[in-house]
């Protein structure tokens, strides 16, 4: 315990020279704290993070509208025939099969890159922005960080805010992108680490884009095959690639919406 004591001396002091707290930033359930959460976690994170990156972070401000909309999440407690009501399903299934034919050579690409058939990503295309007609217009940055800072769930935002930071790094993000409430981005709003982990050019243009449509529905693909997807099984409940689309929303309802309204595309 010796060697321990003697590491916690020496790291306080290596914290103190470097004018960087000691203690780490903490969480809060108003608004009261933002700032100064803020000013810890820019200080901690010295060097892990561009200097243009952080002075992003520093920019942002505390989203009362993404707090508001993470506390009042109902539409996933619906019954499934009133979620599909809600959500406009027959509607996105109407128009997924236009698109599907407007786009086949862009589908036709992206299954034979990754396995998944047009149905599913355009049911997803269609129920997370309306085939990107509404992509969101809450700060990205400010919504991760008022997530990461909020005492409900600190810990998995903090992990979308640290990928956040490096999509900033890269030019992928700036300080001014907009998205969703909870830090969604593009036209399927992926969050910022799925972005880092599943992102892909499905343009060839050399950037990675999401609010692309071939950026978006080629990265959806691929997040789809990262959570086991396989070619040619089927989607359904029951069938080896739902457990892929249980990995793309947790809803039960949200879920069974995709596999049903997917399954009317790809059968008209």
């Amino acid at each position: 315990m010796a060697g321990f004591a003697k590491t916690v001396v020496l790291s306080a002091a290596l914290v103190a020279a470097m004018g960087v707290s000691a203690q780490a930033a903490q969480c809060g359930k108003t608004g009261a704290g933002f700032e100064a959460w803020k000013a810890d976690f820019i200080a901690e994170n010295q060097g892990r993070f561009s200097k243009g990156a952080l002075g992003a972070l520093a920019k942002t401000s505390y989203s009362t509208k993404t707090i508001n909309a993470d506390r009042n999440q109902k539409s996933f407690k619906l019954s499934f025939d009133q979620f599909m009501a809600k959500r406009g399903g027959r509607t996105i299934a109407s128009k997924g099969k236009s698109l599907k034919r407007s786009n086949a050579a862009l589908f036709q690409r992206i299954e034979a890159r990754y396995g998944v058939p047009a149905g599913p990503l355009i049911a997803i295309w269609g129920m997370e922005t309306g085939f990107g007609s509404y992509m969101g217009n809450q700060n990205t940055l400010s919504a991760v960080a008022t997530l990461a800072y909020d005492c409900r769930r600190t810990e998995y935002f903090t992990t979308q805010l640290n990928a956040a930071l490096k999509l900033v790094q890269t030019g992928t993000l700036s300080g001014a992108s907009t998205g969703a409430m909870h830090g969604e981005i593009g036209q399927t709003q992926f969050l910022p680490a799925n972005v880092l982990k599943f992102g892909v050019d499905g343009d060839g243009n050399g950037r990675i884009d999401l609010k692309n449509k071939a950026d978006a529905l080629a990265s959806t693909a691929n997040f789809l095959r990262g959570h086991g997807w396989s070619a040619g099984s089927g989607y359904q409940p029951g069938q080896g690639n739902y457990g892929a689309i249980q990995g793309w929303n947790a809803a039960t309802v949200y879920q069974r919406a995709i596999a049903v309204i997917g399954a009317e595309i790809d059968g008209g």
